[in-house]
């Protein structure tokens, strides 16, 4: 078993074009050596829809559910506690515009670090990007019409950013009664960089500056800030929102944990700064 020493930090804001802020991040950064090697570090963005009522409802529900979900479940079963936690964020935004009478949907990315692995559930065009060493690579598919047409090969990448219908979203939360979130699993290397951002960001910054940034400043806060920065600065007409989580150590511990051990007093989810 291995312990994980995290440096993150995220922020939201506003932008300087729309009345409100519908995106959310929020994380959980264990206090203890027993709740790291139960669930691990979990970090989460939602970006509520624009277009609809209650962006910002949706992608706050979201979160709360995601966390609160994730750390109710199973030690050790994080690829299925990731599955679980997102079927009821969507059950807790659908059953909320419901309730509301309205409609209202979010993206939402998430990644979970435990021992040496990294785990990854994503529906919608927030994304999640992975600098390793000089190169940044995109672990996340965009749920979106363009993205479709990105598998199929028939657009190349690098147009996506440019394309007319970018935003017009094929799944996300609170749209329907059930979702099919991707589930993903990766190993982590000591000193790797992972950045959660919504579209007002990635739309106005390309792949490899993620690593050119990341490479020339390495603190998690000045990242963050710098990206929001030059999103704005190149006129993001979208809330912009983004998290970055350091692996500054990848360490042997000596501790086992009992897969009986109980999280109720462990759920300590918390809102990180927000413009």
């Amino acid at each position: 078993m291995s312990s994980l020493e995290i440096a993150a930090y995220g922020q939201s804001h506003i932008g300087t074009v729309r009345a409100d802020n519908q995106d959310a991040i929020r994380s959980y950064e264990p206090s203890n050596d027993m709740a790291i090697q139960t669930h691990g570090y979990v970090y989460a963005i939602a970006d509520g829809m624009g277009g609809y009522e209650h962006g910002g409802v949706a992608s706050s529900t979201a979160l709360e559910t995601f966390f609160t979900t994730f750390y109710a479940g199973h030690p050790s079963k994080s690829s299925r506690n990731m599955r679980q936690s997102v079927q009821a964020a969507n059950l807790a935004v659908y059953q909320t515009a419901q309730r509301l009478g309205a409609r209202m949907g979010t993206t939402l990315s998430a990644i979970n670090l435990i021992d040496r692995q990294l785990h990854v559930a994503h529906i919608g065009d927030s994304r999640i990007y992975m600098v390793r060493g000089r190169k940044s690579t995109c672990l996340t598919n965009d749920h979106t019409a363009v993205g479709e047409l990105v598998r199929l090969r028939v657009l190349s990448p690098d147009k996506v950013r440019t394309y007319e219908r970018r935003s017009i979203l094929e799944k996300c939360l609170g749209m329907q009664l059930f979702v099919q979130p991707d589930i993903n699993q990766y190993s982590v290397a000591e000193d790797d960089y992972f950045i959660l951002c919504s579209d007002g960001v990635w739309a106005h910054v390309e792949d490899q500056e993620f690593a050119e940034i990341t490479l020339d400043i390495r603190n998690p806060q000045q990242i963050s800030d710098t990206l929001i920065d030059l999103a704005l600065s190149r006129d993001s007409d979208d809330n912009v929102s983004a998290v970055v989580v350091h692996v500054k150590q990848v360490a042997e511990a000596a501790m086992a944990v009992p897969l009986s051990w109980g999280l109720t007093n462990l759920i300590r989810t918390k809102l990180m700064g927000k413009a």
